[in-house]
């Protein structure tokens, strides 16, 4: 009796073992964090959550439930971007045999690791008759035996599924439905030549984008080295907003990001020992050539401050210019909303045009945006441009006020004393890098050290921080001004 009790309770175990290893198989194929799981239960545990949101994403791009099939990855080394990555065109090649890969990395050999990972990956068998290999998920699916090279391999059935190269590498006559960039810029020596950069983006927008199918699912995976990498210039693009961001830092306050694959006290040696902008780079994301900025940290609005009724509140509107000081310097002419301590940027005109534009369009600016008080810089010709942009105001009947003034002031000085305050009390429009791109990039990558070109824009934007609390002085009459 025992005997068969115990019999009966062992069959009862590998049937439930059974119906369990079945479900897993099912969800496998449905869920891209369930099919990772199954492949390589030991890494992706439940409690990685930085994966289950990478998986979350891939998965939603897959199904179309994300605002466009383009995707922006940047994590830290060793977290698992690129093995989850491998997964991922296993899982889609599961799920559509017909799909067109392409992958490209820095060199042949890394391409050619991915490229091999993803093959074995659908050949490999199971070491115990419990385990679930790739057959048991999508048992129709195996490799081509004559078509099965490193670099480019097909499924049985099918002329081409997967090619695999180097940046700069040839992908002639090969079309895709989901395009894969893995670490296209080597290192840090690479990401601060702009000449190599500038022809990885030439390949990337030439070469390689001419190779996607319509409505191909697009994924850029990388360490973010420079502005000028392909995720600064894609963000940095008219199309930057149909692009979906995935950034995860190593550390956010004092939670590191998957203690397991790096602990406090790795994170801590790793920083003490490596160079600060690398450490910087790999485990945060930001570029090199961006660190030394001067604005860390710029503050954005989406709507001016109302009132209690939904009445926009507000001291003054100024206006803060510096004409062009040399032939190619900018003009840069800013309209804000001052509420207290708080500026409000509302406009921008930053332009290498020529007086005859920007004497127009800078009344106009001013008309339209109902400045009280606009600054004018009267060094360098600033004086000729303030007495037409007055003549120009008065056509349009407008009642801005226009003082000019010499700012004798050292430049440098004064941008740099003012950063702090420019950080704390200014804020730009909601996406202002697509509605004042070169605005934005002279603010931005202003450097606190070092040769910067220009600085018109910093310079400006600190004048209007001076002159913010001019706007309550005496209303000077244009009568007086002219």
């Amino acid at each position: 009796m025992n005997k068969n009790l115990e019999i009966f309770n062992r069959d009862q175990e590998i049937e439930k073992l059974m119906f369990t290893r079945e479900l897993k198989i099912i969800k496998a194929r449905v869920s891209f964090f369930d099919f990772c799981q199954a492949m390589s239960p030991d890494f992706y545990k439940k409690n990685r959550l930085h994966l289950k949101l990478l998986c979350s994403e891939l998965e939603n791009l897959y199904y179309g439930k994300t605002k466009s099939k383009k995707l922006i990855i940047t994590m830290p080394p060793r977290h698992g971007k690129s093995r989850t990555l491998v997964l991922f065109c296993m899982w889609s090649l599961g799920k559509n045999f017909e799909h067109r890969i392409i992958t490209c990395s820095y060199n042949d050999d890394l391409a050619m690791d991915f490229s091999r990972y993803t093959r074995d990956g659908i050949n490999e068998k199971k070491t115990f008759p419990y385990e679930i290999d790739y057959s048991d998920i999508f048992p129709d699916i195996r490799v081509s035996k004559d078509n099965a090279s490193y670099g480019k391999w097909a499924l049985e059935g099918q002329f081409f599924n997967y090619k695999g190269a180097g940046v700069g590498g040839s992908i002639t006559g090969k079309g895709c439905s989901i395009s894969i960039v893995d670490d296209p810029v080597k290192d840090a020596e690479t990401a601060m030549n702009e000449n190599a950069l500038d022809k990885i983006w030439r390949w990337y927008t030439g070469t390689f984008l001419s190779r996607l199918e319509e409505g191909a699912i697009q994924i850029v995976n990388m360490t973010r080295w420079a502005n000028k990498d392909i995720v600064g210039r894609l963000l940095d693009s008219s199309d930057s907003k149909e692009w979906n961001l995935l950034k995860m830092p190593i550390k956010t306050g004092d939670k590191m990001l998957c203690p397991e694959l790096l602990s406090q006290k790795s994170y801590e040696s790793k920083k003490r020992n490596m160079d600060h902008s690398i450490f910087q780079a790999n485990y945060y994301g930001e570029p090199i050539d961006l660190q030394g900025c001067l604005y860390k940290d710029l503050k954005t609005y989406s709507e001016l401050p109302k009132d209690t009724e939904g009445n926009f509140i507000y001291d003054h509107i100024i206006n803060y210019t510096d004409t062009a000081d040399e032939g190619d310097c900018f003009l840069c002419s800013i309209d804000a909303v001052v509420n207290g301590k708080d500026i409000y940027l509302i406009n921008a005109y930053y332009t290498q045009d020529g007086m005859e534009i920007t004497e127009q369009k800078t009344a106009e600016m001013l008309n339209n945006d109902n400045v009280n008080i606009a600054h004018i810089e009267s060094n360098n010709g600033g004086k000729g441009f303030a007495r037409q942009v007055i003549a120009k105001l008065l056509s349009l009947n407008s009642q801005t006020v226009v003082i000019w003034f010499h700012q004798s002031a050292n430049k440098i000085a004064r941008i740099l004393s003012n950063a702090f305050y420019i950080m704390e009390n200014v804020y730009f429009p909601v996406g202002w890098r697509h509605k004042w791109p070169l605005f934005y990039k002279a603010i931005t990558e202003y450097q606190r050290q070092g040769k910067n070109k220009y600085n018109d824009a910093p310079d400006t934007l600190t004048g209007l921080v001076e002159k913010a609390g001019l706007g309550k002085a005496r209303a000077l009459k244009m009568r007086d001004i002219l």
